[in-house]
């Protein structure tokens, strides 16, 4: 008679124990179906928007070397712009660019001084436009090779930095394609003691 209620008592035991494993197994299998739906509904999408946003709209840049001194610094992050001029207006004179650059594996941030049609010199660092000297309300440091005259073609633009003495630019390239220019510098991030919109 005790091996009979003991066997009983091991039988709903083993039953029991039996319902705990199928409970918890049905429990992880819920939580993993939960864990995957989420990550399809919110995971893949904020990716998808990431990679449209950089590809498209705007792109994170560090800034390379001391070309553009003193407005931008080595090491500086800058926020680019790749949108502007594609629906709103093309690039402008003054306006701080990245460029694809011929023959140059890493893109160029310089400064547009020339447009099309126009025929540009440098002497020791100044810009002559047209033959009259540019006024150039930003900074910049004097010296370098000297440059033209010369006419920028059409669709092209004429790229300095602002560090003239120290700038692989166009008057090492010539000038750049439109088509080269990735977007437009607009504001330095990080750090964050340094952030700041371009001029």
């Amino acid at each position: 008679m005790k091996s009979s209620i003991s066997d009983a008592s091991q039988h709903r035991v083993r039953q029991a124990t039996r319902a705990d494993t199928t409970t918890s197994s049905n429990w992880r299998q819920s939580f993993l179906r939960l864990l995957m739906v989420e990550l399809l509904s919110t995971g893949i999408p904020a990716i998808l928007i990431a990679i449209v946003v950089n590809v498209f709209v705007a792109q994170a840049m560090v800034v390379q070397g001391a070309s553009m001194q003193p407005n931008l610094h080595y090491d500086q992050r800058v926020l680019v712009d790749k949108i502007t001029y594609r629906i709103a207006h093309g690039p402008r004179r003054g306006d701080v660019v990245v460029v694809n650059a011929p023959h140059e594996e890493t893109p160029l941030i310089k400064r547009i001084v020339a447009l099309p049609g126009e025929t540009v010199e440098v002497r020791a660092g100044q810009v002559f436009i047209d033959g009259k000297p540019l006024h150039e309300p930003w900074t910049t440091q004097e010296g370098g090779a000297s440059y033209g005259p010369e006419l920028v073609p059409p669709l092209h633009v004429f790229i300095l930095g602002d560090n003239r003495a120290n700038s692989y630019d166009s008057r090492a390239v010539g000038p750049v394609s439109i088509d080269r220019i990735v977007g437009k510098a607009e504001l330095v991030y990080w750090p964050l003691e340094d952030a700041k919109l371009i001029q």
